[in-house]
């Protein structure tokens, strides 16, 4: 029950400055493009990259505080940064072909689910 409740809190922070920084990012850049989005992306997944490694390598932190950390608010913040960092896990332990499999299956299957949502939406107007 703690576990929930902490990845609970974490996610709960981590969308709010998810959306915080993006409607900054429109605020600054405008919105012709995704910027906020881009920038969430790369700082979650430089933050995730430099979590984990601390805690696998230098830090010892408990399973709650790591569950609010990474699974709570850095999977609140943006799930992209989950992706970024079990393909450097990937490519780090020679499996190249996964890691590009896993990228590319992904984001085009990723994509593809967007399409037949929006062609399921579009047939139920």
């Amino acid at each position: 029950m703690l576990n929930m409740l902490v990845i609970a809190l974490g996610a709960a922070v981590g969308a709010n400055l998810r959306y915080g920084l993006s409607l900054w990012a429109a605020q600054r850049w405008g919105t012709s493009f995704p910027y906020g989005t881009l920038l969430v992306n790369v700082i979650g997944s430089f933050v995730i990259g430099l979590l984990l490694v601390l805690v696998t390598n230098r830090l010892s932190i408990s399973e709650p505080v790591r569950l609010l950390l990474v699974t709570g608010l850095l999977g609140g913040f943006t799930t992209f940064s989950s992706l970024s960092f079990e393909t450097y896990t990937l490519v780090t332990n020679g499996s190249w072909l996964a890691a590009g499999g896993y990228v590319l299956g992904s984001i085009g299957l990723g994509l593809a689910g967007v399409f037949a949502g929006a062609a399921v939406a579009r047939l139920v107007q």
